[in-house]
């Protein structure tokens, strides 16, 4: 069955010709109200992405992942590996929130907050602006020889384009690693730290990829996000929407002219001037309504603004609003759906919030030495040996920490470290304890006891353990 003919672009996506080759997407400089708040909040996030591991909260970094080593800090609180949960609810309020952003106000979240489309569009495209000029001016350059101008221009965007990437891939590298060790990398030499040095420019090489020349592909290719656009998205979803019963009425578009009666001629507002396609920064039309290339940046609502303006009709062709807004005139209301996702956050952040209170500065574990049975002392004494292991996860020391035997009545020995224990700030602290308790006071040959963990006079954690004990028979 062949493809009706309004509908064949839904066949191919927009950076692809009729060749299966790659179709240049040069869009047209964007301007306008959108824009202007857009770039606001650009800016504001590129400031954030920037300085965010830079950033330090009691001594934490604001934001690291560091993988390698499994430490991330989230907002300045450290989690350990042993606090994994706690970075999986962390996440899993992050896929939610999104979701419910996306189900609610369609795919705002690529237009202005991915990183992608902010370094794209606000620091690379507008830098190719200044270098190589507007849309046509960019067409012509691509089609004509390579002479002195075309050298110098290409030349010029090529080194800036990577001293960015360079850069980013240093920001990049600081989340990963932590910002304290790549300055003291950068102050050793990049001669110290060879690895390093070759995973940093992979990483500029990859960005600079990305940025220079797979571009728009990202959105529409990489990124599995648009994916979950055909799941999320309905007819109540608010996106970038074109009134199509404004703009093509009886009769559909036409071009403009002066002095023309087009509602009694049976025409939309839609003049076909084709610049919301031109602004588009995936080079599609919007007019074909939601498609997966969309990216919500809102360039073709202020250019069809400034057109609507400029001809006295109102503005709003294009505007933010649903499926049934347009065709019904319904407002906005939150779905049972929306709702669900809502509960659903307040749910996670509530557990997430409550275990952030209830989750301890120092983390012990207490294990019973492996391969070592009980031993019978005098006095009817049955000894256990165990190692311990203290993490801090706070940046500062703890000093003056001990044992005590808090489930039975039993003594605790400490071996080679005194009678407290110091743990290092953002370290660990193991070693070594004997467990003494008599014989009388265990029940079977394996008994549950309970250690804690104090600072000075303070309770500051629990362990439990396995004591092993003589078998009794009865």
């Amino acid at each position: 069955m062949e493809t009706p003919e309004n509908e064949v672009f839904r066949d191919s996506i927009a950076t692809i010709d009729e060749k299966g080759k790659r179709a240049w997407v040069f869009p047209k400089k964007p301007s306008g109200t959108f824009y202007k708040y857009r770039k606001l909040v650009s800016y504001f996030l590129l400031g954030f992405l920037i300085l965010a591991p830079f950033i330090k909260i009691n001594g934490n970094q604001f934001l690291m992942f560091n993988v390698l080593e499994r430490r991330f800090n989230i907002f300045g609180f450290p989690f350990w590996p042993q606090d994994f949960y706690l970075f999986v609810i962390s996440m899993l309020i992050g896929v939610v929130f999104i979701t419910l952003f996306t189900v609610a106000f369609g795919r705002i979240f690529c237009g202005w907050i991915c990183p992608q489309t902010i370094f794209m569009e606000m620091v690379f495209r507008r830098i190719e602006y200044w270098i190589e000029g507007d849309r046509g001016k960019q067409i012509k350059l691509a089609k004509q020889p390579w002479n002195a101008e075309k050298i110098r221009k290409k030349g010029l965007k090529f080194i800036v384009f990577l001293i960015i990437s360079f850069v980013i891939a240093n920001v990049f590298l600081a989340y990963l690693i932590g910002s304290d060790k790549l300055i003291q990398y950068i102050k050793d030499g990049p001669l110290s730290h060879v690895s390093t040095l070759v995973s940093l420019l992979i990483f500029t090489a990859v960005f600079y990829f990305v940025f220079a020349w797979f571009r728009e592909q990202v959105c529409i290719i990489a990124c599995p996000y648009g994916r979950l656009q055909g799941v999320l998205l309905d007819t109540k979803s608010i996106v970038v929407a074109y009134d199509h019963k404004r703009g093509e009425a009886e009769n559909g578009r036409k071009k403009f002219r002066k002095n023309e009666d087009r509602k009694a001629l049976g025409f939309g507002d839609c003049i076909d001037c084709k610049q919301c396609i031109h602004v588009c920064p995936t080079g599609i039309d919007i007019r074909n309504g939601t498609q997966l290339e969309c990216i919500n940046c809102t360039a073709c609502i202020d250019e069809c603004d400034h057109i609507m303006e400029s001809i006295n009709l109102p503005k709003g062709l294009i505007r933010y609003a649903s499926e049934e807004n347009i065709s019904n005139k319904t407002p906005f209301k939150l779905t049972a759906r929306i709702k669900g996702y809502i509960a659903v956050l307040v749910i996670l952040t509530g557990l997430l919030t409550g275990m952030l209170f209830l989750r301890n500065d120092v983390e012990a574990s207490v294990l019973r030495l492996p391969g070592q049975l009980f031993e019978h002392k005098e006095n009817n004494i049955i000894s256990n040996v165990f190692t311990y292991k203290l993490v801090n996860k706070t940046t500062k020391e703890i000093e003056n920490v001990s044992f005590k035997l808090l489930s039975h009545k039993g003594t605790l020995k400490l071996v080679s470290t005194g009678n407290s224990i110091l743990v290092p700030s953002k370290g660990i602290a193991q070693g070594t304890f004997f467990v003494e308790i008599n014989n009388s006071a265990l029940s079977g040959d394996r008994n549950k006891i309970k250690i804690g963990v104090y600072q000075g006079d303070n309770l500051i954690e629990t362990a439990t353990a396995n004591f092993l004990g003589p078998r009794s028979f009865k």
